[in-house]
């Protein structure tokens, strides 16, 4: 058994770019595949594990379905962010040929980054749960005529060739992770580039949204990220999740949250992090 100190849990089986994530960022750490986010969120909470890395929108296919409704409910902390190319394959088991190739397995999202591909070498779409999970199928059948767009971990993992790498139709597919933990971690003040993720819900009254919003402007607060989503299936109740550059002890970063909470019902901080170098922050 792996010291639970050092497992970081992910969504998705051995080989998906989440645990390609893992790796990159703790190379040195037990990564534990999950089911699915709830799974992965509890294996932090009981103590299985010490983080969790979580996809949270990507490039080309935008955010990451149903995890704004997971976040604020995990009780866990964001302390941490990881922007992670993605380079698609198309891998099948050997023998295979571009030539033989009926069909194309993976998850939604990937095969929608590879499209334009696909159609060009023929091939029917065929979904599957995650990337990963497609490219196990695909070794375990043996099929010749199957391929999976996976990772190079996928291939590797469970013995498939490439048959053509760069298989993506946009050069900047790129992921952005989320590391969580069970504690805050936020960086001191004057350590470096930091952004704060927040949500937040606006009271029911003309204009809200506006008025909370010019809280940010007039302190200069630059606000990179602003999403809203639905609750319960209300159409009247909006909450919105947000990314800020900036510490929450700044002075004006103080003044846009004493502005946000006056126009709001609901504010909570999920969480306090150094920037990713990929933002190109000073």
């Amino acid at each position: 058994m792996a010291d639970p100190s050092t497992v970081i849990a992910f969504q998705g089986q051995t080989g998906a770019y989440s645990h390609l994530a893992c790796r990159e960022v703790f190379p040195d750490w037990t990564a534990q595949p999950c089911a699915d986010f709830e799974s992965t969120f509890d294996a932090v909470t009981s103590g299985a594990a010490t983080l969790a890395m979580i996809p949270i929108e990507n490039s080309v296919a935008g955010r990451v379905a149903d995890i704004h409704h997971l976040l604020p409910d995990s009780g866990l902390h964001i302390i941490g962010e990881h922007f992670q190319r993605v380079n698609h394959h198309l891998l099948g088991v050997k023998g295979a040929t571009l030539e033989g190739l009926k069909t194309a397995h993976s998850h939604v999202h990937a095969l929608g980054q590879c499209r334009s591909q696909i159609r060009e070498l023929g091939l029917a779409a065929v979904v599957h749960a995650d990337t990963a999970g497609a490219a196990k199928e695909i070794a375990e059948r043996g099929d010749k005529s199957a391929a999976a767009i996976a990772s190079i971990l996928a291939a590797e993992t469970y013995g498939l060739e490439v048959l053509r790498s760069d298989f993506e139709d946009a050069d900047h597919n790129t992921t952005r992770f989320i590391v969580m933990a069970r504690e805050e971690q936020r960086p001191e003040l004057g350590s470096g580039p930091v952004m704060t993720s927040f949500v937040f819900r606006v009271r029911n009254v003309p204009a809200a949204l506006y008025k909370a919003m010019g809280g940010f402007a007039t302190n200069g607060v630059n606000m990179v990220k602003l999403e809203s989503y639905q609750l319960g299936g209300s159409f009247n109740a909006t909450q919105f999740f947000a990314d800020i550059e900036g510490h929450p002890d700044e002075t004006g970063v103080q003044f846009a949250f004493e502005e946000l909470e006056f126009f709001t019902d609901y504010f909570r901080v999920l969480g306090v992090f150094p920037a990713h170098k990929f933002r190109g922050i000073s």
